[in-house]
């Protein structure tokens, strides 16, 4: 089996992702509270005249960040230039990006976190005064120029927000969790989507695929997306909750969700560990997957419930995961799991 990280597991469908995202908030389909916060942040500083304040938005992969910071762009009627913490390895990428925007602009930095430490603290300035001093040559000849700045909005994303320090969050007015969607929010983004992608489906097909989408919108298109090929091609165009429910068990993603990935760890750590704790590297070489892709697309999902949980010594199986694939535990297999 093929490897793969956790950015070409986010960056995977990207046009087809694009397709199906809101651009407004109106469009945008839950996270009730942070939507009502960054609405009410845009409202001000558009009657202010201002640029919007720094936005910091952290959560787990496919909850809408980067949605989220396009339809500010459009709220606030200002471009929008993206770019990832990876790619910007050294100062002069970040100047050569900051002195080229117009003012107002926003500038989208997704996966933050991984920005590097040097070049962060370049931000720190840029932010604050909206100036940023670059060094110029070296040795006995190096000096400082400092480059004026036009006023802008820093949107950054991050799926592991306590990697970010703490000179980086102070400088971000506006810090917001997204969470996992409630399933009737699933629904809508799955009735939504499907009339942009012009396949039929009813309620309750709309249910089946979203109480198997792990709370995750990006996980609903691409699961509308397969069941919407089968429907093609054996039931007519049209999604019902039969039709859902053979599609989804064809690709092996069971009622809860779970998938062939989720379902490899899970008995990875109860049949060869037996039931942990064992460590994330370990648990990672065994199924033939990067540990960041586990730890930050397939772990959270787990814990939250309740099939997997975190031990000082490392992963451990929980009562839940041993009645999911139907295993006994065997003798002492759960004496550190952790109290209810």
């Amino acid at each position: 089996m093929s490897t793969h990280t956790t950015e070409e597991y986010n960056q995977r469908n990207a046009s087809f992702d694009n397709s199906l995202r809101p651009t407004r908030f109106d469009d945008f389909t839950g996270q009730q509270k942070v939507r009502d916060r960054l609405m009410l942040a845009v409202e001000a500083a558009m009657q202010r005249g201002e640029p919007l304040d720094h936005v910091l938005l952290s959560g787990p992969p496919g909850l809408g960040k980067t949605t989220l910071a396009y339809i500010l762009g459009v709220a606030m009627g200002v471009h929008v230039k993206t770019t990832s913490g990876p790619v910007i390895d050294k100062p002069g990428d970040l100047a050569g990006l900051l002195t080229s925007l117009e003012p107002g602009d926003l500038v989208f930095i997704d996966e933050i976190h991984r920005m590097q430490r040097s070049v962060e603290e370049y931000l720190y300035s840029a932010m604050e005064d909206f100036v940023i001093d670059i060094m110029i040559d070296q040795g006995p000849n190096a000096r400082s120029v400092r480059l004026e700045l036009p006023r802008f909005t820093l949107v950054g994303a991050t799926t592991r927000s306590g990697l970010i320090s703490a000179p980086l969050r102070s400088r971000f007015g506006l810090v917001n969790r997204l969470d996992y969607y409630l399933l009737e929010d699933l629904t809508r983004i799955v009735k939504r989507s499907a009339a942009k992608l012009n396949v039929s489906i009813d309620d309750n097909g709309a249910t089946e695929i979203a109480s198997r989408s792990r709370g995750t919108p990006r996980i609903a298109n691409n699961l509308l997306r397969r069941v919407r090929d089968f429907a093609q091609v054996r039931a007519d165009n049209h999604i019902s909750r039969p039709v859902a429910d053979e599609a989804l068990s064809l690709l092996e993603i069971d009622p809860k969700g779970l998938d062939e990935m989720d379902i490899r760890i899970l008995e990875t750590i109860v049949t060869k560990f037996n039931g942990g704790p064992v460590g994330l590297g370990t648990i990672a070489v065994s199924v033939g997957e990067e540990r960041d892709t586990i730890e930050e697309v397939y772990e959270p999902y787990l814990i939250q419930e309740g099939y997997l949980q975190r031990t000082p010594k490392g992963r451990q199986a929980t009562r839940m995961c041993y009645e999911r694939l139907g295993v006994r535990p065997l003798k002492g297999a759960l004496q550190d799991e952790l109290p209810l």
